[in-house]
């Protein structure tokens, strides 16, 4: 099992970082929490999980620790997927979601892309219990991110194309980015004021 890898981050495309560690370039996706973190040329270290499937062997990096528990646990959760364990972490940081379990606040669940009311409900049963050894000090999982660099597409684009990786529909995508691209140039701030839209 590969616990962690440290080395510089090579490319940028949400929500897939390439690692370089000792000339070997890893491709590991992250929520976009870690995602809006890094920067290309940064040397980090990155919290995995690896997934291997019949197909493929697939490789989920977390900026700490505690996502990646998170991550985990969430895999646990009958009918939640790895693409959905990233949506969960890519739009509510850990604090909202451990506040979210513990206030059985299903609505903000459901805002997630691809999680319905039935799965919402799956969530809040199974994760009370283990979310409450984590209740307390916890941190909001963006609280400080840097600027982020991506290739040559816009700032628009970026935040259009990750927010659909995430799940959200095309439409919706271009929708929250268009209600809040005026006040921001950084595809990074774009993705957070669009996510936060997307929840009210």
């Amino acid at each position: 099992m590969i616990g962690c890898l440290i080395g510089e981050v090579l490319a940028l495309e949400a929500p897939t970082v390439v690692l370089n560690v000792n000339g070997i370039g890893y491709e590991i996706d992250t929520p976009l929490s870690t995602f809006c973190q890094l920067q290309k040329g940064q040397k980090v270290t990155l919290w995995t999980h690896l997934a291997v499937r019949e197909d493929a062997q697939l490789l989920y990096g977390f900026i700490n620790a505690q996502e990646k528990t998170i991550f985990r646990t969430l895999l646990k959760v009958n009918g939640v997927g790895p693409k959905m364990a990233l949506g969960i972490l890519s739009t509510l940081s850990v604090e909202l979601l451990v506040h979210t379990i513990e206030n059985d606040d299903i609505n903000t669940l459901v805002k997630v892309p691809g999680v319905g009311k039935k799965t919402a409900e799956r969530l809040m049963i199974e994760l009370r219990d283990r979310f409450k050894a984590l209740a307390t000090g916890t941190t909001p999982a963006n609280s400080t991110v840097a600027q982020i660099q991506f290739s040559s597409n816009s700032p628009v684009a970026e935040a259009e194309a990750a927010l659909q990786s995430l799940g959200y529909k095309p439409a919706e995508a271009q929708k929250a980015v268009a209600a809040v691209k005026g006040d921001f140039s950084e595809s990074a701030d774009i993705i957070r004021a669009a996510l936060k839209s997307m929840m009210k």
